[in-house]
């Protein structure tokens, strides 16, 4: 029979009143048989620990940027960085739709290669737009979904019904999900950041059952290309609330092994400090993954074991 194991979870709390400490809070019970049983190892042979209980992820999400000639030497600055075979640390990139084939005919086997968008559906008389099935067909893995850009861009308004219906379909394509979510500068200061959050993930909920292709990535819309950027404590504090609301909502094992990225103008400058933090699992990379400083953020996956 399983034994019921702890496996912490932190979060921020209050240390008199004032500032924020990482603390270990609210346990998550998994069904566990062994050491560390619940969570699988990687194919790589990277397996989890008590100080990386998940494995790092970073996303580079190139999006309306770039030609042939600048993502041919971005390419080669990627490509000179060190392997990253039985690393803690996943990077998947996302050029433009028209370069996917063009990026990953260069690009180094050990870095993935995504699209930034789906159709809601399957194919059809859908002008100008593309499958999740077409893109499994193609040969590629990731594709973004939800992302700030998507559902505030008033060309485009996307619902919380319709990125969770994009991901319902994406995942019975077979794609691997990057699930962005977050909230706008004025449900952080209205005090709803973790409302708004909820709310996006409960739409997806109704949706899918299988969480296991899925990764979440927070991103707070207010520091997204602004270069304001959260603290590393309201990152975490975020993160873990989030994982709480899906041990609660749809299961303790699904909480624990879920990787959180981070997404808000994170960069070579802030992603050590932000790394280090027990529930950001990676970073999903805007303007700074079209610079070799990109590499930099994948190194930080190394604070985890420090």
């Amino acid at each position: 029979r399983p034994v019921l194991r702890s496996l912490p979870l932190s979060v921020m709390v209050p240390r008199n009143g004032a500032s924020l400490v990482n603390r270990p809070a609210e346990n998550i019970q998994v069904a566990a048989h062994g050491q560390w049983s619940a969570l699988k190892m990687s194919a790589d042979g990277w397996a989890p620990s008590a100080k990386m209980p998940r494995k790092f992820i970073v996303g580079g999400n190139w999006k309306c940027n770039g030609d042939r000639a600048s993502i041919k030497a971005l390419v080669q600055a990627l490509n000179a960085g060190p392997s990253l075979k039985g690393s803690g640390v996943d990077v998947v990139v996302a050029p433009p739709m028209l370069y996917g084939d063009y990026t990953r005919g260069m690009l180094r086997p050990d870095f993935g290669v995504a699209f930034q968008n789906c159709w809601v559906g399957g194919g059809g008389a859908f002008t100008g737009e593309v499958s999740a099935d077409m893109i499994k067909d193609a040969g590629f893995d990731w594709v973004i979904l939800g992302h700030s850009e998507r559902r505030s861009l008033p060309e485009i308004m996307e619902t919380d019904e319709t990125v969770a219906t994009k991901t319902a379909y994406a995942l019975d394509a077979g794609l691997k999900v990057m699930l962005c979510i977050g909230e706008t500068l004025d449900a952080r200061q209205s005090g709803k950041t973790d409302e708004v959050n909820a709310r996006q993930l409960a739409a997806v909920a109704e949706k899918i059952s299988d969480w296991s292709n899925v990764v979440i990535a927070y991103e707070p819309v207010w520091a997204i290309g602004t270069g304001v950027v959260a603290t590393p404590e309201q990152a975490q504090e975020t993160h873990a609330n989030i994982r709480q609301w899906l041990a609660k909502n749809v299961s303790p094992e699904v909480a624990q092994k879920m990787q959180i990225m981070y997404g808000g103008s994170a960069n070579a400058g802030n992603a050590e400090a932000l790394a280090i933090k027990p529930d950001v699992d990676g970073f999903l990379v805007g303007g700074a993954s079209l610079k070799p400083e990109f590499l930099k953020i994948v190194d930080s996956w190394k604070t985890k074991l420090a």
